[in-house]
């Protein structure tokens, strides 16, 4: 076979081509370039980050023939280069340490340290998974690590770097290799596809670069599979088949339907993510990836995702980190239920179960019914009254006076709170309403007034609010919040009603005569704030 796969082709043979590793390549650089090369390394990462080939590019540095002191970039050409590249450097050993792990393969390794490098100036050591070593195999590295000859440099490399032993860790120089992220990992895929004249879009180079985590190796593999895939181009909708991802529109549609307490919506949606025969436990990591996108565009306002902006703007703090908690409760249990698909389903119910705020939505069975009457096939149903001059003043003698009605029950901030107080609202709806006064009413718009510049409601719970008070009015109303001078609110005149509660049972408790007897005779007193008034 004479094609070379891709994370093979483009693994980096020098520093200017690892990706995403700056803070590493400055410190070795700077240590070759300063002459202060230290004798023993530990590269940590997880798999695919560069550990292994970071070791071979430093031993091509120490060793490269290009300059008579070791280079930050080596030629490339030269014969200790070229042997290094091909595995066949008698000045460079690479043993994987998961395979031999032994004290035996350990003993041999070491019996090569006192002797000189054959063809370059240093004998470089490189234990690839080195947690894997055995402890007989530790502790006879240990001696070589901390008084190695001159000549050598030990390079452990590893993914679990707690498990070496401490006695190893304090010998080396740490450097602990960073997960790519997923725009440095596109814009690499996309320069290798340009080299590979392969067509692609955007979209499906953005799926792999996010399905990779962080890993280069993995991205590479991924893309070879999708190349294969599309026979020989990338196309987003053939990569997502391979994946098992899906068009996110869908769950952003779910997850709105959610929200609004539209629990027969939110299946229908789904039932459609399911005709696309999905990874489901890629679905829970994408709602948690969505509500922890909403969580920050809630606090930090800096996603520039559409979708992100608008459900943002439908739901309340509190209720997105509690939808957040059951995503993640559910992705944590996902592998202990037996049916992927359930597990998803459980999800949505127990978000839909736990939404405090009102089902916007209750009321479509019987706006349908009406409308079926509006085109009812009797004649006399459908028949247009007839408006002549006494009909029109009555319709607008009848408005007139249910302006009246409504200005009768809304008249005053204290008319304002007593209506409040009656309202059935979500614990939500309640909390950012029952800080606003009253401003003013005139053509079905109430206005309420807050001083808090802050206090911005989510555009779901504006809905309930609105829907709940044109229920008990009897009439549709808008709703406007303007800053200004508010008076006293409801929650405030509440907060009044308890503390005037408080005061009054402190004075009947501490105005007993029995209870004063009491603390006189023990020479006690009572905790401040720890009487409560009746309820």
């Amino acid at each position: 076979m004479s094609y070379e796969v891709l994370a093979r082709k483009y693994r980096p043979t020098n520093f200017e081509e690892v990706v995403g590793q700056d803070h590493i390549i400055k410190a070795l650089s700077n240590s070759i370039l300063q002459d202060r090369m230290h004798q023993a390394f530990i590269f940590s990462g997880t798999r695919g980050v560069g550990k292994t080939t970071l070791g071979r590019i430093l031993a091509k540095c120490l060793n490269c023939l290009s300059s008579e002191n070791p280079v930050n970039s080596p030629c490339d050409k030269c014969s200790n280069c070229e042997e290094i590249k091909l595995g066949r450097s008698l000045d460079f050993y690479e043993q994987d340490a998961a395979s031999q792990r032994g004290i035996d393969a350990m003993k041999e390794l070491l019996q090569t340290v006192p002797q000189s490098p054959s063809n370059g100036r240093y004998k470089v050591y490189l234990l690839d998974e080195a947690h894997m070593l055995t402890t007989e195999s530790f502790n006879a590295l240990l001696k070589n690590l901390e008084e190695p000859p001159k000549h050598v440099v030990f390079i452990l490399a590893t993914t679990n770097p707690e498990k070496l032993p401490k006695t190893v860790q304090s010998r080396c120089l740490q450097l602990n290799l960073k997960t790519v992220t997923e725009s440095l990992l596109s814009n690499h895929l996309k320069k290798i596809l340009n080299s590979e004249n392969i067509s692609f879009d955007d979209d499906s180079v953005d799926l792999i670069s996010a399905a990779a985590e962080g890993s280069v190796r993995d991205a590479l593999t991924l893309m070879d599979q999708a190349i294969a895939h599309g026979n020989g181009k990338l196309v987003s909708k053939d990569v997502m088949d391979l994946l098992g991802t899906i068009d996110n529109s869908n769950l952003f549609s779910m997850l709105d339907s959610i929200i609004s307490g539209n629990g027969v919506k939110a299946f229908e949606i789904f039932a459609k993510v399911e005709e696309l025969s999905p990874e489901y436990e890629m679905i829970l990591k994408t709602i948690i990836s969505i509500l922890h996108q909403t969580s920050l565009e809630k606090v930090l306002g800096n996603s520039n995702n559409e979708d992100i902006k608008k459900l943002s703007s439908n739901i309340d703090n509190e209720f997105c980190q509690l939808l957040y908690e059951i995503a993640v409760n559910s992705y944590s249990k996902f592998n202990a239920h037996p049916n992927p698909k359930e597990a998803v389903e459980i999800c949505i119910l127990r978000m839909l179960a736990f939404n405090p705020i009102h089902k916007i939505n209750d009321n479509e069975t019987s706006k349908n019914t009406e409308k079926k009457n509006l085109n009812s096939p009797n004649p006399k149903e459908n028949k247009p009254k007839l408006i002549t001059p006494n009909s029109t003043e009555k319709l607008q003698a009848s408005k007139e006076k249910e302006e009246s009605k409504i200005s009768e029950v809304i008249s005053s901030n204290q008319d304002w709170i007593i209506l409040f107080n009656s309202l059935k609202l979500s614990p939500f709806a309640r909390n950012y309403f029952g800080y606003l006064s009253f401003g003013s009413l005139s053509d079905s718009i109430l206005k309420l007034v807050t001083s808090d510049k802050t206090n911005k409601i989510p555009e779901n719970v504006f809905k309930e609010f609105e829907k709940v008070l044109s229920e008990k009015i009897g009439k549709d109303l808008s709703i406007e919040v303007e800053i200004g001078k508010a008076e006293k609110s409801p929650i405030d005149f509440q907060n009044e009603i308890e503390s005037d509660k408080k005061i009054e049972a402190e004075k009947d408790i501490l105005s007993d005569p029995s209870i004063q007897k009491f603390l006189d005779k023990f020479n006690g007193n009572i905790k401040e704030g720890s009487i409560k008034p009746k309820n």
